[in-house]
Parts: structure tokens; sequence; C-alpha cells
């Protein structure tokens, strides 16, 4: 009997570091945003309850049901040969209320968790704070590690890992922060994130030693803060989170009141020249009936950012290194790179009047492009996004809601 004993002691470990030695398998991802992002407020500002959009009130957001195909969003998605889901999630109303209602808001989402799921997709639960409500916004984290507004949203991470405990240690991970705004990262910063950090790990792992974590850098969720981190709280069930719009000039060229026509520069800016996409923006200003007064103040306008994407010559090379930069900071810390994790990239696409966006053969070289750099490290990624009427989805911003065949291509899918 004690040599069963001993044997059954040893099979037991055994089995429990073999579930325990690696994190959720994750591979190739979209973001799902405007389903439970930005809860709908009431009049008086104030989160509408019960929290939480439909999701029938999130795919009629910007275009008419009709729209889309009588068909299950996930099971499409899943179809498509994406593997999970990064759900975006609006903290606020969790923040904002206690007792019987905050367990109404966990409900709904248990509820939309196991909706991706029942789909054969995997969740990444992704807390996304909103600037609506500005009691309940990723400000309320900025003061510093020993702040109240950090105590409290992390013992808002806790119960969400709590009702996530619910599921499958397969088919779900948490993570805690969003894009943390906490500058500069290099050897001047005061440590705050790193603490931050470090205790939420460990408040998630008091809760479950199981449950996947996805942690991230400060400075915007970059490249850049990431490899300021210091991961000495690492265990085998973390991915470690970095954000990819680099160059933000070509991925974000977005008009504003300053500028606004801002579109159709290249990638590579090899291929291209400052003249050229001074051309390309005449020509968009002249079918938009813009008068030769208003192009020329608008060119000036633009002529500086111009002239310096073209100065900074961003192609292959320079996306390769950056992306370098998490592999090696991976690498000193023997952290294998497949537990890194590009949560978010992307690219505007050209609006339908030119004011923004890349054009299309320029967006797809790029997205292939950070697709690939990713894959050769063996790095799962999450694209941004779904479906919005932004212009930087999978799902066209108007018409039908089909999928863009060269998107779903440069992503290397069916």
């Amino acid at each position: 009997m004690k040599l069963f004993s001993l044997l059954s002691l040893l099979f037991a470990l055994a089995m429990g570091t073999a579930v325990h030695a690696a994190p959720l398998a994750l591979h190739r991802g979209i973001s799902v945003q405007d389903w439970l992002n930005w809860s709908p407020l009431d009049s008086d500002g104030t989160y509408r309850w019960p929290p939480y959009r439909s999701e029938t009130e999130w795919m009629t957001l910007a275009r008419p049901l009709s729209d889309w195909p009588q068909s299950d969003q996930f099971q499409r998605i899943r179809a498509m040969g994406f593997d999970f889901v990064r759900l975006s999630v609006d903290p606020g109303p969790l923040l904002a209320s206690e007792g019987e209602r905050r367990e109404q808001a966990l409900a709904v989402l248990e509820r939309a968790v196991e909706r991706v799921t029942s789909a054969g997709l995997k969740v990444v639960f992704d807390l996304h704070a909103a600037r609506q409500v500005p009691a309940y916004s990723i400000d309320m984290i900025g003061r510093g590690a020993n702040s109240p507004g950090v105590a409290q949203y992390r013992g808002m991470v806790r119960r969400v890992a709590a009702m996530l405990t619910r599921f499958d240690a397969g088919l779900v991970a948490l993570e805690p922060f969003n894009e943390p705004e906490y500058y500069p990262c290099d050897e001047t910063d005061t440590g705050d994130w790193q603490r931050i950090m470090a205790a939420t790990v460990a408040d998630i792992r008091a809760i479950s030693r199981d449950l996947t974590i996805i942690v991230t850098g400060a400075c915007g969720g970059s490249i850049t803060g990431l490899v300021d981190l210091d991961p000495s709280f690492d265990d085998p069930r973390l991915y470690y989170s970095f954000h990819m719009y680099e160059p933000h000039s070509f991925t974000h060229q977005l008009s504003s009141a300053t500028q606004p026509f801002n579109s159709s520069l290249p990638w590579p800016a090899a291929i291209g020249s400052p003249d050229e996409a001074v051309a390309h923006l005449k020509s968009y200003m002249t079918a938009a009936g813009i008068g030769e007064g208003e192009q020329a103040a608008n060119l000036a306008a633009a002529r500086d950012p111009i002239a310096r994407y073209f100065a900074e010559n961003w192609g292959f090379p320079q996306l390769q290194a950056r992306i370098n930069e998490a592999v090696n900071w991976a690498e000193r810390h023997r952290i294998p790179t497949s537990r890194l994790f590009m949560g978010e990239f992307g690219c505007y696409g050209l609006a339908a009047d030119g004011r923004s966006g890349a054009r299309d053969e320029d967006r797809l070289r790029y997205l292939a492009a950070v697709r690939l750099e990713a894959e050769g490290r063996d790095i799962p990624w999450a694209v941004w996004e779904y479906s919005n009427p932004h212009g930087i989805s999978l799902i066209a911003p108007w018409g039908a809601a089909v999928p863009d065949g060269g998107m779903l291509y440069a992503l290397g899918l069916p």
C-alpha cells in the first residue's frame, strides 16, 4: 500500500507539472471591442443597467442588421481560421457597482465568455479601460502603485479572475491591463508600473495557479514598455504582451483639424517618395472639390510629417529590429518567444474620400510583414479588430458585412 501511495503521489505531481507547464495555447486571434467595451451610458452619464451591449446592439452600431449574413458571428470568426478572440471589456461597470449589481455585471460577462467558447474559440479577457466615465478610466491607475485607484482596480481584477476560474484553464486567459500609460520607460522611471504589475500577478495567482495571465509593460503597452519590465514574477503560465503600431505615422494616417488630408504614405517607405505622396493628396483633394487655396494650406501642413516619414525610411529591416528588441528581452530572461504575445497590430485603410488611411497595397504589405515577423519567432498574435466603422477592421466598414479578403490573405488565413 505504501508503494502504491508513493506511486500515486508521484503520478499526481507529474500530472500537476504537465498541467502547469505551459500557458493557454494561442496562435492567431482577433480583437472584438464594440460588443463589451464602452458600456452604454444613461442620460445622467452613469452606466446603463444591466451593463454592456447585446450582440444585436453591437452589430447594429454603424449599419442595419440586414447588412449582416444570417450566421453566428463567432462561428464565422472560427471558420476564418482564428483560434481565439481578444475580448475587450470595459471594467467601468465592475468598478462602479457593489453587491448584487456587481454580481449582475459579472454574470453578463460570464455569459459572454461562454458564448465565445461555445463556438470553439478561446478567449483572452482584456480589461480595456475607456475614458467615457472619468472616475473609472485608465487614469485611475495612474497615480502610483500605492494609490486608492490602483487598490480598487486590483480588487476588481481579483473578482474577474475568480469568475474566469469557472472555465477550463485551456479556454481562457486574463489580460488585466490594456496600454497602461506610465512614462517614461527607461532608467528614470519610478518603478511604479513594475510594482503594480507584479502585485496584480500575485493577486491572480492567489486565486488560481492555472489561469493564464497576459502581462503588459508600461508606455502604452509598447515594446519599449515591455523591455523595461523585470519579469522576476515569471511563471510558466504567463504571456508578455506588446502592441505593434509602428511606425505610427503609417498605421494611423488620420485626418485632423490641422492636417485634413493625411493618407497614402507607402510601405515600405523606400518604394515611394515625398513628391508622390503629395501628388496623391492633391488628387484626393481635387476629387473632393477642395479649392486651390485650401489645398495649398493642407499641403503646407502635411509637408513636414511627410518629410519625416521618408527620412525615417521605415521598412522590413526596421520592423525586424524593433520586434527583435522584444525577442532579445525574452531571451535574456530565459522566456521562450512563444510566451511573447503581439496583442494588437493593425493599420487604417484608405477612407472613401481619401482623407485618411493607407492604400490597400501598402496596408496589406505591412500587415503581412508584421504577421510574418511574429510567426517567424513563434509569437502568437491578435489583429485589431473584427468590426468597427473607423476603417481599421476585418469586416468592411460599410455596406455588406463581409470580410476583407485581402486582409485575410495577408494574415495567412484561408
